[in-house]
């Protein structure tokens, strides 16, 4: 393609200069937020439903939130308002945003999501967060571990990151456990309700997932 350079207002005249169109076409086959399934947990799309359980088992929690940069939800209203947006935005396929429901019972006890940083590298981050009435049982590892797992091999990232407050190592276990690698920490980097916090950074590349698989399954 050709673009013109126009220097008529310094008394020169137009010139044709060619430009290569080094555009990558996106990597990712985007399928939206599919329901994922574990031993325990059923990862699927939020409905109106889940309203009361959500504001009930973790978007009120004091303790949910404290890291986050949300307020605890002090009605149900709030709660209807979110959900209702999340699932009005299910109509697009790079939306993801998983309800976790424990097999048992149906009720949802958090959520978490994904986000496409670049399309061209093919780099995601994830986040969650977990009412704390069931932290510590290993919930979040088995979620976020399907999620790595169906970015990866069904929608085509090749880097998946998140990332967390330091003064919160509990969120950075989860991140190692899920095969993670510590990267680096951003001094003062972001804000939450804790205030200003440095950033720890953690992330999986496909060929390290493709490494773990192979050990697992030899």
């Amino acid at each position: 393609m050709t673009w013109t350079f126009y220097p008529e207002i310094y008394g020169l005249e137009p010139v044709e200069y060619l430009c290569y169109n080094a555009v990558m076409e996106s990597k990712f086959e985007q399928k939206g937020t599919v329901t994922l399934e574990t031993a325990r947990l059923v990862l699927r799309r939020f409905t109106m439903k889940d309203a009361e359980a959500s504001f009930n088992n973790w978007m009120s929690d004091k303790n949910v939130t404290r890291f986050l940069t949300w307020q605890p939800y002090e009605t149900i209203g709030y709660a209807r308002g979110t959900i209702a947006r999340w699932i009005y935005a299910y109509n697009n396929e790079n939306f993801y945003q998983w309800a976790i429901a424990l097999k048992e019972t149906s009720a949802c006890i958090g959520s978490a999501h994904a986000i496409t940083v670049d399309e061209k590298a093919a780099y995601m981050r994830v986040g969650y967060c977990l009412g704390s009435k069931w932290w510590g049982q290993g919930i979040m590892t088995e979620a976020l571990s399907a999620i790595i797992r169906f970015l990866f091999e069904e929608v085509g990232a090749n880097r998946i990151e998140a990332r967390h407050d330091p003064a919160n190592p509990a969120s950075g276990e989860v991140m190692k456990k899920c095969g993670m690698r510590y990267e680096a920490t951003l001094r003062q980097a972001a804000w939450s309700n804790a205030g200003i916090y440095d950033t720890a950074i953690y992330s999986i590349l496909l060929t390290e997932y493709n490494l773990s698989a192979r050990r697992s399954h030899p």
